[in-house]
């Protein structure tokens, strides 16, 4: 990996070889967060928009040049990343947008943009020799965990809060991982996964812990912006529960201006939701000072009382000039109804809480008719069915016969 030329902590700003150190900084504990440099002049040197558009690959490893890999590791065999990238004219008119792009991570191996981070994650584990992977989650970065480690024959420990979605708790066990409810938080799950890897020795996936997580989940911003034939959006929007994606499209946006395959930053816009909002209190008060929040939204994905990656998170949307936004609960379920009606795409809810984020932007006019803007669905809806589906109504009930079908029709509107 000499394409890395350290890492540095985003609390002391000292930097580490990466042989020094594995997680954190050793100096400032858990709160200091590594962000790994990469040695943009060698990388050049045989990485370019030429060669890529080569790349046979279609899937995140056309990038492993931008990627923390050891040579010679062995891949994933699941096809992860390269989702698709659509122009969604119809929604896109629909709230006059000149251009209006839907990055659906849905479509990911397990479903999630969790994939991204979780194949790096067992690159790492498997590199290293470690016998045993772990990560906290509330769900979908468990489900990817377990489901890459089961393609590859390598054992994983999954803790999660009782409140997990019962859809994601079925993708673990069926991938045959070890699954462990917590009884609390997914906070609580967290430092339980920190404590069972410091003591046995299992390799920690864990996003604002691991560096390398954000490394697996910028290829999204990677893809969107070569989907565009690097004609970058005017705006990337994505939701935020610990901070770690949003940082991560960060770090892929400057890693390509960084080599001249962009002559701008798009600018980013993280949406919370109002009842897991840590991140934007920070944001709205100018500082990087994180404090704890009592997290009941029903976004579970992005349910997060203490951000573990925000202070990276504040830093991407204000290098790229950009914003952060609450939105309601109510407001994402209106969304992600949205995104199904008018783009035929199956977002939960935290994959629809950037549309929610966008209306919100577009009534306060930051973002414009003439902006070009690019949204991230992180997750299918099949992940959380029970809450995608909230508040979209019932069939209608119908006997077999054709007197009580005219009725029925006439009810919906179908026949007068």
């Amino acid at each position: 990996m000499d394409h890395i030329a350290g890492l540095c902590c985003v609390k002391c700003e000292k930097t580490f070889s990466r042989e020094d150190v594995e997680y954190v900084c050793p100096e400032c504990g858990d709160e200091g967060i590594l962000d790994v440099i990469y040695d943009y002049d060698r990388i050049a040197s045989d990485f370019n928009r030429e060669n890529l558009a080569q790349d046979p690959r279609r899937n995140i490893w056309r990038y492993e040049k931008l990627l923390p890999i050891q040579p010679g590791t062995p891949h994933p065999p699941l096809s992860i990343g390269w989702t698709p990238l659509y122009r969604s004219l119809r929604l896109g008119k629909h709230f006059g947008l000149k251009s209006l792009y839907l990055k659906d991570d849905g479509r990911n191996p397990t479903a999630s943009l969790k994939d991204r981070a979780s194949a790096v994650g067992v690159c790492q584990a498997l590199s290293q020799k470690r016998p045993m992977i772990s990560t906290a989650s509330t769900g979908n970065a468990a489900s990817s965990l377990a489901g890459i480690c089961a393609s590859v024959g390598l054992e994983c420990v999954i803790f999660v809060p009782e409140s997990a979605p019962p859809a994601k708790i079925s993708q673990l066990l069926v991938f045959g991982a070890k699954v462990f409810a917590v009884k609390g938080t997914y906070d609580d799950a967290f430092d339980l996964c920190l404590r069972a890897c410091a003591e046995y020795g299992w390799y920690c996936r864990n996003t604002g812990y691991n560096p390398y997580m954000a490394e697996g989940k910028k290829t999204v911003s990677l893809e969107i912006c070569e989907g565009l034939e690097f004609d970058v959006p005017d705006w990337i929007l994505v939701s935020a529960g610990d901070g770690c994606i949003t940082d991560g499209v960060g770090k892929g946006l400057w890693d390509l201006k960084s080599l001249g395959f962009i002559d701008r930053l798009p600018r980013i816009a993280a949406v919370q939701s109002n009842e897991s909002a840590a991140i934007y209190n920070a944001w709205k008060a100018g500082t990087e000072k994180i404090e704890p929040v009592k997290a009941t939204t029903l976004a579970d994905s992005i349910s997060v009382n203490m951000p573990r990656d925000g202070v990276k998170a504040l830093r991407a949307v204000r290098k790229t000039n950009g914003v952060m936004v609450t939105v309601e609960d109510e407001a994402i379920l209106s969304a992600g109804r949205l995104l199904g009606k008018m783009a035929g795409v199956f977002a939960e809810p935290a994959g629809a809480a950037p549309l929610a984020g966008m209306i919100s932007l577009m009534d306060q006019g930051t973002i414009t008719p003439e902006d070009r803007v690019a949204l991230i669905v992180s997750g299918n809806g099949l992940k959380d069915a029970a809450g995608a589906s909230r508040g979209a109504g019932e069939p209608v009930q119908v006997q077999p016969n054709g007197s009580d079908l005219e009725s029925a029709l006439q009810s919906v509107g179908l026949i007068s």
